[in-house]
């Protein structure tokens, strides 16, 4: 694996590459060599906060942990990745496309199914046409995290969601 690490609001020091290296090195078994990982370190505050990217043929797998310590959240990063990998690996490594990201040992180990992905409601509405502002006062009349709507102005199904710090966020399809 390669890693890419940058800071935001924070000097990356060799004990923090390290560290980062180190810890996110265990994760080496699962990947192939060219793999790139990108790591982003920052401080807002009190809070100290890695963000880890590693891109995969077909999908992302990806976490971020905050914590008041950089190398405890370090270590929940890995926890959190590694676990990943353990729980969707069948989700995530289509045998003809992603698996050459992966090492061979891994995509050939049986793991248990034990955590399946269960849909256990579906709900229908009518998406209406309203503007990203309106869709965010919607979702938060509704209480929920996210709303689903078609943008007035594109005429494309986008997705608001709740960021942290009472921010919000617009999903949009590319074109």
């Amino acid at each position: 694996m390669k890693f890419v690490i940058v800071g935001k609001n924070i000097d990356v020091t060799p004990g923090l590459k390290s560290a980062v290296e180190d810890k996110l090195g265990k994760l080496d078994k699962y990947f192939s060599e060219d793999t790139i990982v990108h790591v982003t370190l920052s401080v807002e505050r009190n809070d100290q906060k890695i963000e880890v990217t590693i891109p995969v043929k077909g999908s992302i797998i990806r976490s971020e942990q905050v914590s008041s310590d950089m190398y405890v959240s370090i270590d929940l990063v890995e926890e959190i990745i590694e676990r990943q990998l353990k729980k969707y690996k069948n989700k995530i490594i289509d045998k003809h496309q992603a698996a050459a990201s992966f090492t061979k040992s891994f995509v050939e180990e049986d793991l248990d199914d034990e955590e399946e992905v269960k849909i256990d409601r579906i709900k229908k509405f009518d998406i209406k046409p309203m503007y990203p502002e309106d869709a965010c006062v919607q979702m938060e009349l509704l209480g929920h995290s996210f709303f689903v709507f078609m943008n007035a102005d594109t005429d494309q199904v986008n997705v608001v969601y709740k960021r942290k710090h009472n921010s919000y966020g617009l999903i949009e399809p590319e074109e």
